[in-house]
């Protein structure tokens, strides 16, 4: 799980940690670089838009990623969070001449954003994900070089202007890295490998899972406006995060579309709040199971649930013509004949770690003058889970046509804190919850 729910001393001591580790293991993979970056000396500048958990550390590990590198801005919608997360990359990095924001680089607000953009060649974006879609059209207009966390929209509107920019990106030969890091993890590319060699067959059925008994919950404090309420509470409202089958479940989804070199024709399938029913919760489901089927015929099966007390999965399974693989994110996977005979045992690397690994290729490609392109796929498996909301909260097929068209906007444009939310409570203090026969998607 990429969300981090520790203390903040925990979490000091993770990126002290985390730091003195990845510098560890990139020693050799830096002197491989060593060559190409004679010619290019260049200090690259980041700047860290997001300041929660996943931002700090997508933070520490693109400064552990090159040796030439600084922290020279950050943005956050609130200063406590912003002040947080420096404070802990200031302790950890103490000395070592990476840190190098001064205050009026800490930049909090809605347009915080494009200050801390316009002082970087590197940004990481790591805001809930509905802003997504403006930060990152907003960072390559602008020639800087991303990498943003998965998923990258909330809607459909949203997915077509991330598909905009990945084009512009293009032109402009930037380098965008987005954070489904199994892409970058090396048993589930070599299990890749195997597959596309005929180890299994042809992958006919699949089922993919992200079961787990959830995430934190922040309860509503005396004084806050409804939109600092559901921007700290973010995870719980669809227009800012799109709903767990969204912000968690699309790696697992992510996966089925990567190994079958393909995306879904359409989805159907059902959910609901049976657990996760509080007010706290905003509008989003507990659970999801949905029926993706691709263009080849093939049918996974995709269950995602947040219940305390359940059985925890994470991990994606895949039927062939000639076997089935069993894979996950803890660094094996395991490959079967037609007699369920385990054929094959696929590891990582001990202490490779795939978070990393992104911004080593994104820094290494950017000091060698290539290009990585990851929102086209970003875009894509991130429609793939919103096609899935879209068939759990209407209760109707949904075709990949029909999402990808679809005119229905969560996110606003433009956001200020004079802005009212999408979706407001009713009197009792409750949100309005998508009712599958009733909800209109498209």
């Amino acid at each position: 799980m990429k969300k981090s729910t520790q203390t903040n001393d925990t979490r000091r001591t993770f990126i002290k940690t985390s730091a003195l580790a990845a510098s560890a293991a990139l020693l050799p993979s830096l002197e491989m670089q060593a060559m190409a970056r004679v010619f290019n000396e260049t200090k690259l500048k980041i700047a860290l838009v997001g300041c929660g958990g996943r931002g700090t550390g997508a933070a520490n590990q693109a400064l552990q990623a090159d040796p030439n590198v600084e922290l020279v801005a950050m943005a956050d919608l609130f200063e406590d969070r912003l002040n947080d997360s420096y404070g802990n990359l200031a302790e950890a990095y103490q000395g070592t001449g990476k840190i190098n924001v001064a205050d009026k680089h800490k930049f909090v607000g809605f347009d915080g954003f494009k200050k801390a953009i316009d002082l970087a060649d590197v940004v990481l974006l790591a805001t809930p994900p509905g802003f997504r879609p403006y930060h990152f059209a907003y960072a390559v207009e602008n020639g800087k070089h991303v990498f943003m966390e998965k998923p990258v929209a909330t809607d459909a509107p949203g997915i077509r202007k991330v598909l905009e920019t990945a084009r512009l990106a293009d032109e402009k030969k930037l380098n965008v890295v987005v954070g489904l890091q199994r892409h970058y993890q090396e048993n589930y590319i070599k299990t890749l490998e195997q597959i596309q060699s005929g180890a299994i067959g042809r992958i006919r059925s699949g089922q993919v899972y992200w079961n787990s008994a959830g995430v934190w919950v922040r309860p509503r404090e005396a004084g806050q406006s409804e939109l600092e309420y559901q921007m700290r509470n973010w995870y719980y409202f669809n227009w800012i995060c799109g709903d767990h089958i969204l912000e968690q479940h699309i790696h697992n989804i992510d996966v089925a579309n990567w190994f079958l070199g393909e995306y879904p024709v359409s989805a159907q399938g059902m959910g609901g709040r049976l657990v996760r029913t509080g007010q706290d919760h905003g509008e989003i489901f507990d659970h999801h199971f949905v029926e993706y089927t691709y263009p080849n015929g093939a049918v996974i099966a995709s269950q995602c649930r947040h219940q305390p007390g359940t059985m925890y999965r994470v991990g994606e399974c895949f039927q062939g013509t000639g076997g089935s693989v069993v894979t996950n994110d803890a660094g094996v996977a395991k490959l079967y004949d037609l007699d369920g005979k385990e054929t094959a045992s696929i590891a990582s690397t001990e202490g490779h770690n795939p978070y990393q690994e992104e911004h080593v290729q994104l820094f290494a490609s950017i000091r060698e003058g290539g290009q990585i392109n990851d929102a086209y796929n970003g875009a894509r498996s991130t429609l793939t889970a919103i096609m899935g909301r879209m068939a759990t909260y209407t209760g109707q097929v949904i075709s990949w046509e029909e999402a990808m068209n679809s005119q229905v906007r969560l996110m606003p444009e433009e956001v200020t804190w004079e802005t009212t939310p999408p979706s407001l409570p009713d009197a009792d203090g409750r949100y309005p919850i998508p009712t599958p026969g009733q909800y209109q998607a498209v």
